[in-house]
């Protein structure tokens, strides 16, 4: 199969990303983002360029590349590539208020959740493009995304919530939270706190009520993430189980 040729932006954003790049982070990042045989990022390469490099490329190149073009740069196996490309389409998502554009870069990230593959790549983008897309309408993908086996998509669909908690809406959160509360991987239990954390943020007794309901039940790195800004006194009653 001939394999079609990059574009000259796509090649113009991989020079200027490679301009940022350090050996020493290249080295440094697999280890931080677990891509040893095994683990959740198994074979995930790295160049080493930081999150705000990366910005400063993305907010150059956002209104000049296709949808096309960011979906080719999603199927990179270099992980600043995807991560560039998923900031260039939160940035395409929130400047236009033409909804068969938003419409198509949903569509695209639905397409490409095989490729959000790691904790940042959700985080950065999740809340941003599905969470915005999802906040006035039905919500079913991500309770479909929560009770599926997979683990990005199930990061997901807690953390795509963040958007809603912001506007002081926490059902979701809350519904999800009970879905994934005996979930066993870090990842999924440390967005769950983060996610009743924000909650906590904004209106305690939200959180505390939940935390009163399940916290017997919730894995450990859970319930650290839930009660981290908890006055000490309170955090250790609840280590201890006695509420």
């Amino acid at each position: 199969m001939n394999r079609i040729p990059q574009s000259n932006l796509i090649k113009s954003i991989k020079r200027e990303l490679n301009s940022f790049a350090s050996k020493e982070k290249a080295l440094f990042l697999p280890k931080f983002f677990k891509t040893g045989k095994g683990e959740y990022a198994e074979g995930d390469k790295f160049i080493g360029v930081t999150v705000p490099n990366q910005r400063l490329v993305a907010k150059k190149y956002y209104s000049k590349i296709t949808l096309n073009e960011i979906e080719e740069l999603l199927e990179s196996p270099i992980h600043e590539h995807r991560l560039t490309a998923l900031i260039m389409l939160v940035y395409k998502f929130e400047k236009t208020n033409v909804q068969s554009e938003r419409d198509e870069i949903f569509d695209l990230y639905l397409s490409k959740t095989d490729k959000i593959n790691n904790w940042d790549l959700v985080d950065l983008s999740a809340p941003k493009i599905l969470g915005a897309y999802l906040f006035e309408r039905e919500k079913n993908l991500l309770y479909d995304f929560a009770k599926s086996d997979h683990l990005w998509k199930q990061r997901i669909s807690i953390v795509s919530t963040y958007y809603f908690i912001k506007r002081y809406h926490f059902e979701e959160t809350l519904k999800i939270s009970e879905i994934l509360l005996n979930h066993k991987h870090d990842l999924i239990q440390k967005a769950v706190g983060w996610m009743l954390r924000e909650i906590g943020n904004i209106n305690l007794e939200v959180e505390i009520n939940f935390l009163n309901k399940h916290y017997k039940q919730m894995p450990r790195t859970m319930l650290r993430y839930a009660i981290e800004k908890f006055d000490e006194d309170l955090r250790q009653k609840y280590l201890k189980g006695k509420i």
